[in-house]
């Protein structure tokens, strides 16, 4: 095509996601023909005012290898524009160490964050060839540093080098009582990395024996320190498949759903890992699951000695982050502390025979370094995601070819979308969810054909447990019935009675999920409060902290405070409640299709105000509780909501198209007198949407995986 037709196209294309797509033509382009015009037309598209240009070129040049482009793609780190440094550092991890640029990025470690994590990304690379000067650099640096955060950033990067002179910078700072804790932290984890070292294993003995937090991280460092590779158990009839999110404090009792990050993935978890092990224990069947999610030091202690003493069940094990808990967004920087936990716990296992993955996000990144480490194959469920939320923003105007990259510098789009392609390419088997145009979706949105090799792709759609939905249906109609009302109902009539005496004889709206900007919860409050429908139901919106809201969580609260008033929220009808356990919300969203004596009538509507939703398992929920519900006019929902029946399909990110589509389900809704369109709800989640069908198909995947990767390991190099 050549390089400056394949700029153009670039520049030309109508949709962002597209240009995204383009860029890939244009860096193989460049690693075609990387001639001096090449670099020339390359270099002079990163001073453009199209940020998506100016990202596109930085990597092609990174596939150009030429002294001249070391040179431009080593003064991106000092560049005015912040994204453009972390681009110029991710592209020079594939190219050959310059030692000059050496310090550069040694300082974007220590300033942190996602670029941060990029630069020490590619020290950690250049290491292997260049371990003494990376190794002298950071040594360096460290004379120059005291903030506690830098330190330890850079000290965290040490230990990643393998050189001998590392180690006794890091010997003398872990043992060192002057130092901050966080940095002493470095330093004794790292010990743990560099295996069976005798004078290690006294050291960190030593600081083991002590008490505190430092003791603790001695005590796993010293699980690192003796850990092996483990060969995989081929006595056990069953299957052991790991399953990770770890932006969770994921637990059998999913206590903190809706807090944080801990959405409808952490309830979907627990339910598969339950259903998985439930259905299994025949010949080839899943017999143990474990799913991985953050926790506490002390956490992970225990965690690895009931891991490692399990044949069956589903176990959870914990992975310490050494942190506080950070938005998925800005949890990048902590790819090294999870790299080594979830190494910790795949190991103690004594043998996982798959890894499956399903975020594009720092837990995937560093799950995908340990499977190709240990040998352990991956699964990974393909989704649109960035590139749907890209094409959404796209369409409503809010990101353009001029402000792209400062929105990529807080999102990560460009990083987060090439993580997808590389983990849908490297992995065993693929998991797609059903989308009414899934091959043209997957072809432009993501670049995979998934015709090609069918095989190799499974659609499996996602599934809720029909039991937890139908007891809570039950008492929530004994409660209408005028029956007692169960411990959460009541809680919930309290909550209810904070609503001025005029207000309890409405209807509710209700929705479910993370307070995150993606999920749309102040959009909703929007579309309710600014027009006739605040007149018409209340609202009650369920998940976040309130006491200790994330940043992404202040966000959409500060966002709802700007339209309703936190001191006059029950004045108006909205209810804020925070997150509540998975089995109340199950009893509070049944008990807004029946309604509370006294408190709120029957027949409301659940709304999810998505940017985008994959399948939407609140959804599924609230529609086998019966619930008419408002859905995202793309991706899972539109696959299972019939229009003007079930529901209606809406552009959540509109506020006018979400408060029409709120208005007439609402209507809907309050004109039914039998129950057969509820009946018709739930009979489309029980027909092809349950936790134990999910459960089904997927085993039947991993089965197919495990005799394949079988196969391919007793096949010689030579045969293949």
């Amino acid at each position: 095509m050549g390089i400056q037709t394949s700029l153009d196209a670039v520049a030309q294309s109508e949709r962002l996601i597209d240009a995204m797509r383009l860029a890939d033509d244009l860096a193989f382009e460049a690693n075609r023909d990387g001639g001096t015009r090449t670099i020339r037309v390359l270099s002079n598209a990163l001073d453009t005012d199209d940020s998506l240009v100016a990202i596109a070129a930085t990597h092609a040049l990174g596939q150009v290898f030429d002294e001249q482009v070391d040179v431009v793609l080593s003064g991106l780190l000092s560049d005015d524009r912040r994204y453009l440094r972390e681009h110029g550092a991710w592209a020079l991890g594939s190219r050959l160490p310059r030692y000059d640029t050496i310090g550069r990025l040694i300082a974007l470690v220590a300033d942190g964050g996602f670029s941060g994590m990029l630069a020490q990304r590619t020290l950690e690379q250049w290491s292997s060839s260049a371990s003494a000067h990376v190794a002298i650099g950071l040594e360096g640096a460290l004379l120059g540093v005291r903030e506690p955060e830098r330190r330890a950033r850079l000290v965290e990067t040490l230990g990643l080098d393998r050189h001998r002179m590392a180690t006794l910078p890091l010997i003398r700072i872990a043992q060192d009582p002057a130092e901050d804790e966080r940095v002493r932290v470095a330093a004794v984890s790292a010990l743990g990395q560099r295996h069976g070292d005798l004078e290690l294993a006294s050291i960190l003995d030593e600081l083991a024996d002590d008490e505190g937090a430092l003791a603790s991280v001695a005590r796993l460092a010293l699980v690192d320190l003796w850990a092996g590779i483990e060969a995989r158990d081929t006595s056990r009839s069953g299957l052991t498949v790991a399953q990770l999110f770890l932006h969770a404090d994921i637990d059998a009792r999913l206590t903190q759903a809706g807090s944080g990050d801990n959405g409808g993935i952490a309830t979907l978890l627990v339910r598969l890992g339950d259903a998985l092990v439930a259905s299994g224990g025949a010949e080839g069947g899943v017999e143990r699951v474990i799913t991985m999610s953050r926790g506490s030091v002390s956490d992970a202690l225990d965690s690895i000695v009931d891991v490692g003493a399990a044949a069956s069940g589903h176990l959870y094990g914990r992975v310490p982050l050494l942190t506080s808990p950070v938005a998925s967004a800005d949890a990048w920087a902590l790819r090294v502390a999870a790299r080594r936990g979830i190494r910790r716990i795949l190991r103690a296992a004594g043998g996982v025979d798959m890894l499956h993955l399903r975020m594009a996000d720092v837990g995937s990144l560093a799950a995908a370094d340990v499977a190709r480490e240990l040998d352990i194959p991956v699964v990974f469920t393909v989704a649109p995601d960035p590139h749907a939320v890209i094409q959404s923003l796209d369409l409503s105007g809010a990101l353009n070819r001029a402000n792209f990259g400062e929105v990529d510098e807080a999102d990560h789009f460009w990083f987060r979308g090439r993580l997808v392609q590389r983990l849908a390419g490297n992995a065993a088997h693929t998991v797609l969810f059903p989308r009414h145009h899934l091959q043209r979706d997957m072809r432009e949105l993501l670049g995979i054909d998934i015709t090609a090799h069918p095989e190799r792709h499974s659609i499996v759609p996602e599934g809720i447990d029909l039991g937890v939905v139908d007891a809570a249906v039950s008492e929530a109609a004994d409660l209408a019935a005028g029956r007692p009302a169960t411990a959460p109902l009541a809680q919930l009539a309290e909550l209810l009675e904070q609503l001025p005496a005029e207000r309890r004889g409405l209807p509710l709206f209700v929705s479910v999920g993370r307070f995150h900007r993606v999920k749309g919860m102040s959009t909703i409050v929007e579309a309710w409060a600014h027009g006739p429908l605040a007149a018409q139901a209340n609202l009650l919106v369920i998940g976040g902290s309130l006491t200790e809201p994330s940043s992404d969580e202040r966000e959409q609260l500060d966002a709802i405070d700007r339209i309703v008033p936190r001191d006059s929220r029950s004045e108006h009808g909205l209810l804020l409640p925070g997150h509540q356990p998975n089995d109340v919300v199950a009893r509070w969203v049944a008990a807004v299709r029946f309604g509370v004596p006294g408190r709120a009538a029957p027949r409301g509507v659940y709304v999810c105000g998505s940017v985008k939703e994959e399948f939407g398992i609140a959804l599924l929920e609230a529609m086998a509780s019966g619930l008419v519900v408002v859905a995202p006019d793309g991706g899972g929902p539109a696959t299972y909501v019939t229009q003007g029946d079930t529901g209606f399909l809406t552009r959540t990110w509109d506020v006018a198209a979400l408060r029409g589509a709120m208005a007439e389900a609402l209507a809907a809704a309050s004109g039914e007198t039998t129950d057969e369109r509820a009946d018709r709800s739930r009979e489309t989640v029980s027909a092809s949407f349950t936790i134990q069908a999910m459960a089904n198909t997927l085993a039947g995947v991993y089965e197919t995986v495990n005799i394949e990767e079988n196969q391919l390991r007793e096949t010689p190099a030579a045969a293949r």
